[in-house]
């Protein structure tokens, strides 16, 4: 878990590039690029620490998430600073800590 996290810092905080166009880009991939991510984040997070508290993980989750939206306003490397990045984030590690649960509850 430490290196996804450290790899998702990284990806998160490295300089902006001029977007190119591809097939499989659309209005709004980076918001689906975040939910995911955060998603995972969440699954791992929950997987390695099963005992920590609900209200914890979500407050480190979200900790997290407005550190690096405001990291890359403040750092000036042609990424800003979007609330709906919040909003995926957030909902991605919902989202990643309630498979967990569900997968817990079905298998174990």
């Amino acid at each position: 878990m430490p290196i996804y996290w450290a790899f998702l810092t990284y990806m998160l905080l490295k300089p902006g590039e001029e977007n190119h166009e591809y097939w499989f880009m659309f209005s709004g991939i980076d918001k689906v690029l975040h939910l995911s991510i955060f998603a995972m984040l969440g699954f791992l997070f929950i997987a390695t620490f099963p005992k920590i508290k609900f209200s914890y993980f979500f407050q480190i989750i979200l900790i997290y998430a407005f550190l690096t939206e405001i990291l890359q306003d403040e750092m000036g490397l042609g990424r800003s600073m979007e609330s709906l990045d919040i909003v995926a984030d957030t909902i991605g590690c919902l989202i990643g800590y309630f498979i967990y649960k569900a997968l817990v509850k079905r298998f174990f």
